[in-house]
């Protein structure tokens, strides 16, 4: 017989019994040992075999049973057998199968020279078991025969696979085929409940070993059984210490670093994990030291052995507050690991005896004992990590303890890592909304709507945009990119931001703008100590202003995305304005460009978030944008939310986006009335009567009175101290009413307190008390002096 056909060897007796009792297979030792062949009992009851008035043998109470027999021979003389059962796990969707076995009798007792005896005996030093070349078992020692739970005089002639029907037997005789080819030694590594112990399953090692003769020839296998559960114990430890330090802490956030400690833990550890996080204080601080009990604890995560962790009490997100007699609130006091057993005089039971819930869970799933860890960092206490046990049988050690601190420290960190960069997120987010226009301004020249989105991952960046309404009833519309993240590039907006608008509030043309933003962008680095030329402190941006009245728009960048237009009637296009080199650069021009727009036209202006992808290039990016911006829709938020789901992943972009989009109008011309007035002092009269006549015709009578006041000041400035031509331009729409007066002269009036006696300098100081702002702006003819009056008021 080959070793690899074990059943059928001609020496020790097998059968096999299905699970209805009758006989599926029949060795020829079984034919040797009761005369009968195969052929007469295979498919009949193996009770059959019992002699008569023999009685049966018991139910097995578990997978093995052993003893004495009394069976009928073929010839019916009865045979006295010891027997060997055990339930052998079926291959498929059949029931478990039974093999009986019946070592050969010993031919006599063994002699103390034999040679294989002889080895074991000198070359095994412990539990020991010796199998010859045909994996037959030819002795065994007393601490081998205790483990396996059987007497060592019945187990000669045996296979493994005959002693029990675990995987772990065959994969020994797997491991003795080897070492019998081979000649050389393995190990063999298991963890299992020896048969004949009383305590759990644990940690084995078999090392196997080749015996030999004096000519060298392989004989048998000496197999030798160490407990090694301490080695095992320390390796699954240091392990489970290496694998928290790979899987937890992958992301910047807390909810989901604290499931990763509870995922890292089960079953490694415990059955049952669960993280409670105390409430980040108000004004961002932590927990310098213990805190006071009660406790407060929010749920953050928790995993466990059973699908759905039915153990748990509380839910991820729900606050619950733990008394001090509660394992939590102790261990969190205390600063230290705090382990309590049921074992242990009851000590889980009273502990937990403040909540009657977590009582009845107890009783429930047999939790036995539980560990609560307190999760500090830095000198804070941020939570508690509890661990319970119900599925294994043993409590928690102090070994246990000291490695629960161990991952509960790493984890510690990375949720102080993750709660501190969230805070930081918080507020650069905070101090980039606060900087950025709560609401756009409603104003005659466009409508408009906007969207930001910080970056997911790098944080909050410098990314801003803003609507500025101009004198004249222009608007100016303005989109910058600050280089970098954080509250550094949030700061550096917020001051690139306000001076645009001031910038913008002297009507400065687009160029001449980004030329003074260019320099203070170089002078703040040069505050921030890096040289200018580096560009450390950069920006890109794109300004544009537009006037309702002669329907133009003229805009400049400065190293900015190309925006896009979109007519009334046609596809999306992008604008094709000069290159400006970025802000902060130094000492390069800036070029303006000016196109015509019709009323209903969109302009859209964004970042470079908008269309920087890994998945995709440029040009494919800039395509969807088109074709997002082109489908039609009267709605402008509306036309934001398509271009943002159709440019950017579910997840977020890797850089944050301000997209700004603004839709034209225009005024018509019977809302502007202009007048060529000659320098003659005389003919004011005349023009504040013809200024009359046009309010009247507008309807708007209940301004005439203030309206002539300030034209009568501003013509009369004008003739006295401006240049010819000088001309008078009023405009206004349901809100407002402009006065603007215009010459050649590039002097620009001030405000002034006039003294007690002085003839004038008045002029100025009624304009400003009588209007709502008023101020003055340079054009390349000259310049302009406007006042704007709020007719609702009026109304």
């Amino acid at each position: 017989m080959s070793p690899d056909e074990p059943f059928d060897d001609g020496v020790a007796a097998r059968a096999v019994i299905a699970a209805d009792g009758t006989l599926t297979e029949w060795s020829e030792g079984a034919h040797r040992l009761l005369g009968h062949t195969a052929a007469e009992v295979l498919g009949r009851p193996a009770a059959e075999l019992l002699a008569d008035g023999a009685a049966p043998p018991p139910v097995p109470a578990d997978a093995r049973w052993n003893g004495e027999l009394t069976l009928r021979h073929r010839d019916g003389h009865t045979v006295s057998a010891w027997v060997l059962a055990h339930r052998r796990p079926p291959d498929g969707p059949e029931a478990a199968e039974w093999l009986a076995v019946s070592p050969p009798e010993a031919p006599g007792p063994e002699l103390p020279d034999d040679p294989l005896v002889r080895a074991a005996l000198t070359q095994s030093p412990c539990a020991t078991m010796i199998f010859d070349e045909r994996l037959r078992l030819r002795g065994v020692n007393d601490a081998m025969a205790d483990l396996l739970g059987l007497p060592a005089d019945r187990l000669r002639g045996l296979r493994p696979t005959d002693i029990g029907s675990r995987p772990q037997n065959t994969e020994l005789e797997e491991h003795l085929r080897g070492v019998l080819s081979t000649g050389r030694r393995q190990d063999m590594q298991t963890y299992m409940k020896a048969s004949g112990e009383s305590r759990g399953a644990h940690a084995w090692l078999a090392r196997l070993a080749p015996l030999t003769d004096d000519s060298g020839r392989v004989r048998g296998v000496c197999v030798t059984a160490h407990d090694f559960s301490d080695q095992y114990r320390s390796r699954e430890r240091l392990q489970l210490v290496n694998e928290a330090s790979v899987r937890i802490g992958t992301t910047l956030d807390v909810t989901r670093t604290a499931q990763e400690l509870a995922d890292v833990c089960v079953p490694a550890l415990a059955d049952f994990v669960s993280v409670d996080l105390l409430d980040v204080q108000e004004h961002g601080g932590e927990s310098a030291g213990p805190p006071a009990a009660p406790v407060s604890l929010r749920r953050a995560a928790h995993q466990s052995v059973n699908s759905g962790s039915p153990e748990a009490v509380a839910k991820p997100g729900q606050v619950d507050v733990y008394p001090e007699s509660s394992p939590q609130a102790a261990s969190l006091i205390a600063g230290r690991a705090v382990v309590a057993s049921g074992a242990d005089n009851g000590d889980l039971e009273t502990w937990l005896a403040w909540d009657p819930v977590r009582f009845r869970r107890i009783r429930e799933y047999g939790i036995h004992s539980t560990m609560s860890v307190p999760l500090q960092a830095r000198g804070s206490t941020l939570g508690v990590a509890v661990f319970t046990r119900f599925r294994r049988p043993e409590p928690f050690t102090d070994d246990d303890v000291l490695l629960a601190e161990e991952v509960t420290a790493r984890a510690a960190v990375c949720i102080d890592n993750a709660r501190r960069y969230s805070r930081e997120r918080e507020t650069t987010l905070t101090l980039q909304r606060s900087l950025l226009p709560r609401t756009l301004p409603r104003t005659a020249a466009v409508e408009a709507a906007s969207r930001y989105l910080p970056a997911t991952r790098s944080g909050v960046g410098g990314d801003w945009f803003d609507v500025i309404p101009l004198s004249g009833m222009r608007i100016a519309m303005v989109v910058g990119d600050v280089v970098g993240h954080g509250i550094q590039a949030s700061a550096t907006m917020g001051r690139l931001r306000t001076a645009v608008r001031t910038l913008a509030d002297i009507d400065l043309a687009p160029d001449e703008l980004l030329t003074h933003l260019d320099d203070l962008v170089v002078r703040l680095s040069q505050e921030s100590g890096v040289d200018a030329g580096t560009g450390e402190v950069g920006a890109t941006c794109l300004y544009a202003v537009y006037d309702p009245v002669s329907r133009r728009c003229t805009l400049a960048r400065a190293g900015h995305p190309q925006p896009l237009l979109v007519p009334p009637d046609g596809p999306a296009r992008q604008l094709d304005l000069p290159s400006g080199p970025p802000l902060g650069v130094g000492g390069l021009p800036f070029e303006s460009a000016e196109v015509e727009l019709r009323e209903g036209s969109v302009l859209a202006f964004h970042t470079d978030g908008l269309v920087a992808s890994l998945e995709r290039d440029v040009d494919t990016s800039h395509r969807m944008l088109r074709e997002a911006l082109s489908a039609p829709s009267d709605s402008l938020d509306e036309i934001c939310d398509r271009v943002l789901q159709a440019l950017l992943p579910p997840s977020g972009s890797a850089d944050d986006v301000a997209l700004l989009l603004a839709r034209t109008r225009g005024l018509p011309s019977s809302q502007v009335a202009t007048w060529d007035i000659p320098a003659d002092p005389a003919l004011v009269a005349p023009i504040r009567k013809q200024v009359v006549d046009q309010l009247d015709r507008w309807q708007l009578t209940e301004a005439t009175f203030t309206a002539e006041l300030v034209v009568s000041e501003l013509v009369t400035n004008a003739i006295r101290y401006g240049a010819q031509p000088i001309r008078l331009r009023l405009i206004h729409d349901a809100s407002t009413l402009i006065c603007e007066v215009s010459d050649t002269s590039h002097t620009a009036p001030h405000l002034r307190r006039a003294k007690t006696w002085d003839e004038g300098g008045r002029g100025l100081l009624l304009v400003a008390q009588l209007t709502e702002r008023w101020g003055s702006r340079h054009t390349t003819e000259g310049k302009t002096i406007w006042a704007e009056l709020a007719l609702l008021d009026e109304l």
